[in-house]
């Protein structure tokens, strides 16, 4: 006879089930036992009965304390094997929380799992009454139907409960089990927190790798083809005297349109990333900007002298793009603004980026993208970015990225 597929499937969970519950009861009634001897052992030694009490007390406790790990170790693999949970292995300097589950919850558990069990031994003694009482003489069968239908229909309900009951315990566990023997949520939290923080970190130096291998591509590339193709035009320019003016007109306008693609490209390359940084340092490449800039920027670098990087690449290359874009946007909307004050200094472990402007003010991060978005490019690298501009002036922007991650 072919079993259907719904009862194979209540078969099956119900046999993991109970499995489960089952080995679970010498690993939970074992500490409360432990537990039980410790009591009677200290009222003995209490009321002064005995004189080995208090040597094998001592034991008691130190098997106590050290059976806490392989108690934890052996639920972990009950869960593990029969339940297909891992539950992560708590630190040592956190084992009360796995000795609070040992010694309190899970002894409750133990007696629920000891009453699930004599259940279901119940129900089935009590459902197979009749091939019970076949067994006995025929005297003591006597008399005993009615009462032998009863006891079947109650080992029958007994049976059918317990699929219930064992699931329910089980769900029960498996809440208890891992919030208990595993780590502490702080501690997954704190994980989870350095992972992201260490995700996002590879990920802002890849983008950055990026936008190097981008600015090589173009310096080695378009770039110094559109240099040989100017220098090309404006010899064509200087030695074909004898062509006609409008051929002329048009190997001026190719020279110009070359120069003007190759200033276009410089701009593009820089605002990938400076060649300048990676060669001469934060402090040659924002002198650089300072010296480009529409307006008078007065630069103090105050950086300590060391053979390494002051920091990584990537928080160098936020430093530098954050004083060209405020640089940029003091020119643009920075109205009666004259002069611009950039300070650099390194205070410990962080680079501190202060800009300042004499313009009117009224600056608002909340009604533009250049401003949120400089604010992300710092966040990038678990910088803080902060910006005092009243109306009426002056604006300044502080920037304090941290020199290592």
């Amino acid at each position: 006879m072919k079993i259907p597929l719904r009862s194979r499937r209540t078969l099956t969970r119900l046999t993991r089930d109970m499995s489960f519950l089952a080995l679970g009861i010498p690993l939970h009634l074992l500490m409360g036992f432990l537990l039980f001897m410790i009591f009677g052992l200290g009222m003995e030694v209490i009321l002064g009965q005995g004189n080995e009490e208090p040597v094998v007390l001592g034991f008691t406790l130190v098997l106590t304390v050290f059976s806490t790990p392989a108690l934890t170790a052996a639920q972990r693999w009950r869960f593990r094997r029969l339940l297909g949970i891992d539950i992560p292995r708590p630190v040592w300097r956190r084992q009360q929380r796995s000795f609070g589950y040992h010694c309190l919850v899970g002894t409750l558990l133990g007696g629920l799992e000891v009453l699930l069990l004599s259940l279901l031994l119940a129900g089935v003694a009590a459902a197979t009454v009749y091939a019970w009482m076949w067994a006995l003489p025929a005297l003591w069968r006597a008399g005993h139907d009615t009462q032998a239908f009863y006891v079947t229909l109650a080992g029958l309900a007994a049976l059918a409960a317990v699929p219930a009951l064992a699931a329910a315990l089980v769900r029960l566990e498996t809440h208890l089990g891992p919030a208990l023997l595993g780590p502490d949520p702080s501690e997954d939290l704190e994980r989870r927190v350095a992972d992201l923080t260490e995700s996002r970190a590879g990920a802002v130096d890849a983008a950055d790798a990026e936008r190097r291998r981008i600015e090589r591509d173009l310096h080695d590339g378009a770039q110094q083809r559109l240099v040989s193709l100017a220098l090309n035009l404006g010899l064509a320019k200087a030695t074909l005297t004898q062509l006609p003016p409008e051929a002329r007109e048009v190997i001026d306008a190719a020279h110009r349109e070359a120069k003007d693609a190759i200033e276009e490209l410089n701009n593009l390359v820089r605002g990938l990333h400076p060649a300048v940084l990676d060669e001469r340092g934060l402090d040659a490449a924002l002198s650089g900007l300072a010296a480009r800039a529409p307006l008078p920027v007065r630069l103090r670098v105050d950086l300590p002298p060391q053979p390494s990087r002051l920091a990584t690449p990537a928080v160098e290359a936020v430093a530098y793009f954050v004083v060209s874009e405020a640089l940029t946007n003091v020119a643009k909307h920075a109205r009666e603004a004259t002069r611009v004050e950039v300070t650099v200094t390194r205070l410990g472990g962080i680079l501190r980026v202060v800009i300042a402007d004499d313009g009117v003010g009224g600056a608002d991060p909340s009604r533009g993208t250049g401003l949120t978005g400089l604010a992300q490019r710092v966040r990038s690298v678990d910088g803080t970015f902060r910006m005092s501009s009243p109306v009426g002036g002056p604006t300044m922007m502080s920037v304090e990225l941290p020199c290592t991650r």
